[in-house]
């Protein structure tokens, strides 16, 4: 399956390629200029690379590092990421990991509280019960 594609991927990201059966000859790939700071080193070079996904209309433009090459793996582990929030949805790797930070951050509510509470109240109770008892000497 590597073979096909023109870049080295990692294998998390041919499982996804495979599993949303996405095909190199569908992938549109074009090497342009970049923008922006760096100023001789990108007005001369064509590092940013764009990728287009046929099928889907997607289009990924990537111009995170100065070497083509680094950009051309990231550019492709985007757009499979971006392919697969579009297919997937709700269950892609990314909204999961939304998901699960909002439910994080979320507050909890006042009967939850409440119960931790009454749980940590029991444990303080059952604390001071072990503490040792001062013997008063009846004299």
């Amino acid at each position: 399956m590597n073979d096909e594609f023109p870049v080295e991927l990692k294998p998390k990201t041919l499982r996804k390629i495979k599993e949303l059966d996405i095909k190199p000859e569908d992938i549109e790939e074009q090497f342009i200029r970049g923008s922006g700071h760096g100023g001789q080193k990108v007005n001369k070079t064509s590092s940013t690379v764009r990728l287009k996904h046929l099928p889907t209309g997607l289009e990924i433009r990537c111009q995170e590092h100065r070497e083509q090459s680094k950009n051309r793996i990231t550019a492709y582990k985007l757009l499979v990421d971006k392919i697969e929030d579009l297919i997937r949805g709700k269950e892609s790797e990314k909204a999961k990991k939304i998901y699960k930070i909002k439910k994080q951050k979320k507050r909890r509510s006042k009967k939850t509280k409440e119960k931790l509470l009454k749980i940590k109240k029991q444990r303080k109770t059952k604390k001071e019960l072990r503490k040792k008892v001062d013997l008063i000497s009846s004299e």
